[in-house]
């Protein structure tokens, strides 16, 4: 985020989610304004693959079985080289998904909700194997609704702006920069009036009267109003 605030020589850049050190993969970066938006990107689902290598020889078929015992709601407590408090705390596992084997390696992809540990993972199942397990790399290939088929690199990003300053071409600006509405695809709505909208913006409680149409959603559910 630092380096795309330099090259756009912008005062407010944000993103949504860290990536830990050697971590490589998908980080929605938020420029100007849509900085503000990147906490519904931080809060929506990740998705990792990740390489995981085992202590001791096993049997495919047990680790499978293993596997299978972290899909739904685990518990976790954050490494010791972590950046929050260290205390147990509940997270969903949306799917964990075994691609590939080859000797004490495994190749994993693994849905979850965000503030998950994936090296965490790797450790708890090296333990219900009996000899442990470490994480040897791991790739973000989702966050929220962005995927690696819109990722772009720093070396991009700086083309891009070279030829824009320099040149006068915007195309290749304009495919990387992508409108910050599409950070809330996926996520419920409310559809108000235009009356409401001003009154919103003044600071004014959302009323009954001014809803148009919404999308089911419950309470504490992130929602856009459009």
């Amino acid at each position: 985020a630092f380096w795309v605030k330099t090259m756009f020589n912008l005062p407010r850049v944000g993103h949504g989610g860290t990536l830990d050190p050697k971590v490589t993969g998908v980080l929605p970066i938020g420029l100007g304004k849509a900085t503000k938006i990147m906490s519904v990107v931080t809060k929506s689902g990740k998705e990792y693959v990740c390489l995981m290598e085992v202590h001791c020889d096993f049997q495919e078929e047990r680790l499978r079985a293993i596997a299978k015992e972290f899909v739904g709601t685990i518990y976790q407590k954050p490494p010791v080289r972590s950046s929050v408090k260290r205390r147990v705390r509940k997270r969903k596992i949306y799917s964990l998904e075994v691609l590939e084997m080859e000797g004490r390696r495994v190749l994993m992809k693994i849905s979850s909700e965000p503030g998950t540990y994936m090296r965490k993972i790797c450790h708890d199942m090296g333990i219900l194997l009996g000899c442990g397990a470490h994480m040897r790399e791991l790739r973000r290939t989702r966050s929220g609704i962005f995927t690696e088929d819109t990722v772009v690199t720093l070396q991009q990003v700086s083309e891009a702006l070279y030829l824009y300053r320099n040149c006068g071409e915007e195309d290749e600006l304009r495919r990387i920069l992508i409108p910050m509405e599409m950070a809330f695809c996926g996520i419920p709505k409310i559809i108000v009036d235009d009356e409401t909208v001003n009154s919103l913006a003044y600071g004014s409680p959302l009323m009954a009267p001014g809803i148009v149409a919404f999308q089911g959603f419950k309470k504490g559910d992130t929602v856009a109003l459009i």
